[in-house]
């Protein structure tokens, strides 16, 4: 990413009902593989006072936490075709309570 697309990026945002933003987790786990593929670059090119083996263990624990997120997303996500179940769904701590 250059310095170009990173001031004119642009995150949705979402408030939840107890007031946390929440943010996609497609924009999380693709930072986290941009960083740990930056890494890796800095560390081939010599730029980084990291040495290759960190950089590298540094970038497989940032890959590994985005694969994590993205199989917990899909094992949470449901078919667009079934509806949410009453009360909207699975509740949280930031959940609002279901309707009356």
């Amino acid at each position: 990413m250059n310095a170009s697309n990173a001031s004119n990026a642009s995150i949705p945002l979402v408030y939840a009902s107890r007031g946390e933003l929440l943010i996609p987790a497609t924009k999380v786990t693709g930072l986290l593989r941009r960083v740990a593929a930056g890494w890796l670059r800095s560390a081939r090119a010599g730029d980084t006072e990291l040495d290759p083996r960190t950089a590298l263990a540094l970038a497989r624990q940032l890959s590994d936490l985005a694969d994590q997120i993205d199989v917990e997303c899909i094992a949470v996500r449901r078919p667009a075709s079934e509806p949410p179940p009453r009360g909207g769904g699975r509740r949280g701590s930031g959940d609002a309570p279901p309707p009356p």
